[in-house]
This record gives structure tokens, C-alpha cells and sequence, in this order.
């Protein structure tokens, strides 16, 4: 997707940076670019499941501690 901005007759270079940048941020040109370079790599099936296994005895050890009362809410 391009973005043409013209400069206007009598238009400073500052409101012609400003409309062109105000123009760059609505097309969510930068967004796009953002997510396709900064994407998250997908976990394979048996890093999930770790990562699962992981979370569920982080909460059950934590539901213990404050069962018995060493951990405040």
C-alpha cells in the first residue's frame, strides 16, 4: 500500500510532515510492518504442553501456600 501525500501551494514542510505522518498512522502501514517483523514464533506441540504442565503445578503450589496461610491475597 503507498501513501501519496502532495505538498499543498503555500503549505509549510512542517504541516506537510504532519498530514503525511497523520496519513502513515490511519492506513496502519506501521502496524502491519510491526507485526510481520517482530512476529511471534509458534511453540511446537510438546513446548505447549510443558508450558502447560508448568503453569498448572505454579498454580497448584500456589493455591497450597495460601491454603496455609503463608501467602497474603
Amino acid at each position: 500500500m503507498v501513501l501519496e501525500v502532495k505538498r499543498q501551494p503555500k503549505e509549510s514542510v512542517q504541516s506537510l510532515l504532519h498530514r503525511f505522518s497523520k496519513g502513515v498512522r490511519e492506513s496502519g502501514i506501521l502496524r502491519r510492518a510491526r507485526k510481520i517483523r517482530f512476529r511471534q514464533r509458534t511453540k511446537n506441540k510438546q513446548a505447549e504442553k510443558a508450558s502447560a504442565l508448568r503453569r498448572q503445578e505454579s498454580k497448584k503450589r500456589y493455591e497450597k501456600l495460601k491454603k496455609l496461610g503463608k501467602i497474603e491475597e
